[in-house]
């Protein structure tokens, strides 16, 4: 999650408030969704406390984002094989 990112810039100029963790699904299709947000100015976002359930409507709401500008979602697995049968030595 990163905040306050100037619009002549990238994203490494913004206030990471929560750090990014790559996918790692153990069983079944993950999906994941990246969302950009126009904030209206700077303002203090706090950290929520929880990955899992996450409400991207609801953190919009709380403060006060407006619709989305722009959305990327993909789906992940698990690749068959990894972690599979143990090796015989």
């Amino acid at each position: 999650l990163v905040t306050d990112i100037p619009a002549t810039t990238g994203a490494s100029f913004g206030q990471e408030i929560v750090n990014y963790e790559s996918p790692s699904p153990t069983m079944g299709i993950h999906r994941f969704v990246f969302v950009l947000f126009r904030q209206l100015g700077r303002q203090t976002v706090y950290a929520p406390g929880w990955r899992q359930n996450f409400s991207t409507r609801d953190f919009a709401e709380l403060y006060n984002l407006g619709p989305p500008v722009a959305a990327v979602y993909f789906n992940c697995q698990r690749e068959s094989g990894s972690g599979g049968r143990p090796v015989r030595r």
